[in-house]
Parts: structure tokens; sequence; C-alpha cells
């Protein structure tokens, strides 16, 4: 927060009036105080120079640091300083756009078993192994792909994939070049080759039409042993308001086809409508996911799709449990395809998918199992596995950070306790003036994590005193804080490094007494305006009577 200049000069020489070393007599307090002094005098020069302002929000107190500042001349302007700064900040992205690979990749086991819901056949205990269940791997799917950039504008894109089912299977791999030839669009050329397909050649566009519309047209041709198969499509999208989305879509090919949808995502959900005609495949699909705004990032879906080829029913739901990993389950329900279960776990930029075949009827057994069984695996890894691991994730990398920063919240903290010893006499007087005008004194004050909640108990609460920096803060019978972390107030110090901190005051106004928490970036004002009007109105009675 920027502060006007006058009020800068106001703290400055408020700052200066508490911590001169002439207003302490005691050898050691005076030497605590010349330190302040000093550091607040030179958080001055640097916040009332414009350049060096400039300086320091862009580079921070090293930028200050350099001898001769190599990177830009001291004296230029600030708009000079961030032009140079944003030179330099294009620089080191293409050094990282040279190093980034940008990795992604799928792994995808079909499992077949049928056999736990299929099997009660007359013969079936007479068979050798007959009393169990036999499940099997019948497909595999393997795909990798990597960026690789050339230039700013230029990526090379190679990708390949492996894939088996019932003992036959094949692969392909290919390399596509893309272009970014303005800020509204790109260009690619794709070569591929494969085993089961023959070599490939496409091309790809995107372009930005408007604002709000944008078009990408792809056409390919497929070389085989049965010819040259060419390949046409165009998709056409427009928004159509803050949140939703409509697309065109034409295909001409193998499998000729016409489509429309509309998509519209928000906040707490995502729905799609889409209806294709097409040869072979006509249909129309319907879905809708709730995300809950919980940490989580809980969702559920549901869909149903109607076509030439039947019906399909999918439930299902996504939970994150881990910083980047994110688990989800979806039953499927269609006839005649049966009953599937669909497991599917993304790992950063991978992803790995389990369909489960579960019978090729539509057997309630298997929905059951299909829908409890995962929940219950779940719910017992969750709180045996995942929520374990998680707590000490976190703990882990709470100590490294508080091992990182221990040697400068060391010094915060004696330098906030040596604040306070030097704020007394200005508070014992702050206290006197309030008392005489019935203002406002600060009873106690908190500031640190609070255990509030019951379930965690065995927590310990990690808050320190700041009574006397807040009184010494009260200025007419008023406390204002702004929207900034409270532990950079004079006085005050970080008392649980990377844990989530409030500020907890009890204070009187006008011989009442109040309460307050605030969180350690809320804005904070005391007496709120309510209670000006209380005590007005309790002046107004006395006066009165």
């Amino acid at each position: 927060i920027i502060l006007m200049s006058d009020e800068l000069k106001a703290s400055y020489r408020r700052l200066c009036m508490l911590y001169h070393p002439d207003k302490h007599r005691d050898p050691e307090l005076k030497g605590q105080a010349e330190r302040l002094f000093n550091l607040v005098h030179q958080a001055y020069e640097v916040l009332s120079d414009p350049q060096a302002r400039a300086i320091y929000d862009i580079y921070g107190k090293r930028g200050l640091e350099v001898e001769g500042w190599e990177v830009v001349e001291r004296k230029r302007t600030p708009a000079e300083i961030r032009e140079e700064f944003e030179r330099l900040q294009r620089e080191r992205d293409e050094r990282r756009l040279q190093q980034r690979t940008n990795p992604k990749g799928t792994i995808s086991v079909g499992v077949d078993a049928t056999d736990l819901f299929d099997h009660y056949e007359d013969d079936y205990e007479d068979m050798p192994g007959g009393g169990f269940p036999h499940i099997e791997i019948n497909k595999m799917h393997i795909s990798q792909s990597i960026e690789a950039p050339l230039t700013t504008t230029d990526t090379a894109i190679l990708s390949g994939s492996l894939s088996t089912q019932n003992g036959n299977g094949g692969g392909n791999i290919s390399l596509a070049l893309r272009r970014v030839t303005s800020a509204k669009g790109w260009g690619e050329l794709e070569f591929g080759a494969g085993d089961t397909h023959g070599p490939l050649f496409g091309m790809k566009i995107f372009h930005n039409l408007t604002p709000r519309c944008f078009v990408t047209a792809q056409c390919g041709m497929q070389f085989s042993s049965r010819g040259v198969r060419p390949g046409l499509s165009t998709v056409l999208a427009r928004h159509l308001d803050k949140n939703t989305m409509g697309y065109l879509q034409w295909r001409w090919g193998a499998q000729s086809s016409m489509n429309t949808s509309i998509v519209r995502d928000t906040k707490t959900s995502h729905f799609t409508l889409a209806l294709q005609l097409g040869i072979p495949h006509s249909f129309m699909m319907m879905s809708y996911q709730y995300k809950f705004q919980d940490e989580d990032q809980t969702k559920i879906k549901g869909s149903v799709k109607s076509g030439f080829f039947g019906t399909v029913v999918e439930y299902g739901a996504e939970r994150k449990i881990s910083r980047h990993s994110v688990l989800g389950a979806t039953v499927s329900i269609g006839v005649p395809q049966g009953v599937s279960l669909k497991i599917k776990l993304n790992r950063a930029s991978q992803t790995y998918f389990f369909p489960i075949h579960l019978t090729d009827q539509i057997l309630p057994s298997a929905v059951f199992y299909a829908t409890v069984g995962p929940l219950v695996f779940y719910l017992a890894v969750d709180r045996l596995i995942i929520r374990p691991y998680v707590r000490a994730q976190k703990e882990q990398d709470l100590e490294k950070q508080r091992e990182s920063l221990a040697s400068g919240i060391a010094r915060k903290k004696q330098e906030a306790e040596a604040a306070v010893l030097l704020m007394q006499e200005s508070v014992r007087r702050i206290v006197e003036a309030e008392e005489s005008r019935m203002g406002l004194i600060i009873l106690n004050a908190w500031y640190g994590k609070f255990v509030t909640d019951n379930s965690r108990k065995h927590e310990r609460a990690k808050v320190i005193d700041v009574t006397v920096p807040l009184q010494c803060l009260v200025k007419d019978s008023k406390l204002i804080l702004t929207e900034a972390t409270k532990s950079g107030l004079p006085g005050f110090y970080d008392p649980c490094v990377g844990e989530e901190k409030s500020l907890k005051v009890l204070y009187q106004f006008r011989g009442v007494m109040h309460q307050v928490l605030s969180g350690d970036t809320e804005a904070l004002r005391i007496p709120k305006q309510c209670e000006y009007i209380h005590a007005y109105h309790c002046l107004m009675t006395l006066s009165i009577s």
C-alpha cells in the first residue's frame, strides 16, 4: 500500500520521536533505539525518493545494495526503470523457455472383470479353477509428448503412443511444428508415421476473429495400403456471455459429422449440452458438474448420452488428494455396453486411467458395488494414508520454511522486543490522555495462531502479546490498520511462520469493554461506527438526565 506524502511524513515523524536515541538515558535502550532509528530513517529515504522507491518495488532491498547498480542507472525515471526490468524479465523468460519441455503423458490400462458377475453358469463349478473369478488386462495404451521451444514463437512437439488389445498392438510417432504468427493466432504442421495407419501429413490453424470469437481449421492426409484418406475439420466458437461458450464443428472424412454444443462454466458448476449428426454415430449428450467450494476442490458429475449406438448414463466424483494429484471415479451404465467403473488419477501433467468392465448386462449388484466399493476404499485410504501423509508434508514444509527464515525471525523478534521497551513511556502518556477523555484503551491484545476448534485441542496456540504496540498506534481515540500483514507493524513479529494468524483485541471505549478478532491481512478500525453511535446515545442520555 503506497502511503501518500503527508501520511508518510506524519508516520516518519511519529516513529522518529518514539525511537530517537536522545529520548532514552539507559545505555542498553539507547543502543536499541539508535539501531531502530537508523532503520526508520533508511526506510523513509527509500519511500520518499521516487527513483529509489521504484527500484525497491521492482528489485527489493537487494537492488538498492548493488554497487554502481549494474542493471540500470539509479536516476532514471520509474517508468524507465520498469521498462528496463520488463526487458530483463523477457530475457529470463527466454532462457527458461529453452529449458522447458512440458512433458505430458497418459497411461490407460483396461481391465476385464466381467467374471465377477457373469460367471453363474450350471457347469461353472465343474470347470478347473471355477471357484475363482478370472480377471485380466485386455488392453493398454501409453502416450507421451514433449515440447521443445526453438524460439519465442516456434515450438516443436514430439509425441508417440503404443496400444495393445487382446494380443494385437501397434504404435505411432509424430512431430508437430507450431509457430505463433501474431497475438491473434498460430499455425501448426504435423508429420506422423505408424504401423497401423501409415504416414500422416496434417496442418492446423487457429485464429481469433474477434475478442469473443475464434476459429480452428485442421486438414490431414493419411497414407495407407488402401490409398490416401483425406480429412478436414473446422470449429467455430463464440463467447455467448461471460461464462458460456458456443461451438459449431464440422468434420469430413472417414467419420463425417456436424456437432454443436453449448458449454457453461462458472465458479460452482459446469454444464454441457451437445448434439451430433453424423455417419456412423449421431447422438445427444447432456452433462452437469457441481463444484464444491472446499480446499480439496471436490466435484460431482453426471451425464446422459443417447444415440444410434444406445444409451449411456454416467455419474461420478473427483477430489484433490494432494498438492499435485486429483483422483476421480465414474460409474458408466449403458445399453448395450453394460456396467463399467472408470478410475482416473491426474498427477501433475501425467494421467493414469483404469477402465474396469464389470458386466455386459445391467445388474443391480454390479451397479451397487461399482458405486459403494470405490467410495469405501477411498474413505479408508484417505483416513489411513492420504491425510497422515499430507499432514506430515505440511509439517515438513513448515519446518523447512522456519529453518530458512530462522535468523531473520530471530532478528525481527529482537527488534520487536526492543521496540516494545522503547514504547513504554509513550504508551504511558497515550493511556493517560485516553483515560482523561474516556477514549480508546487497549486492555489486552494477542497476535498469532489461535486454537478454537475442539478437534485441534492437541495443537498449541502460538501467540505474542502486542498490547503495548497496539496502544502506541492509537491516535485521537482511534486505531486504524490497513490491509497488510500485521507482522510488519512496529513491535510485532511472526510467531508462527507459514501458518494462519489473527489479531485478537480486548479494548475499552467510553467505559465499555469490547472484543474483536481480525485476520492477519484484514483492515481493522476500532472503535467501530456502531460503538461511536452507542457512546453518543449514552452521553446524550446522561446530559438530558
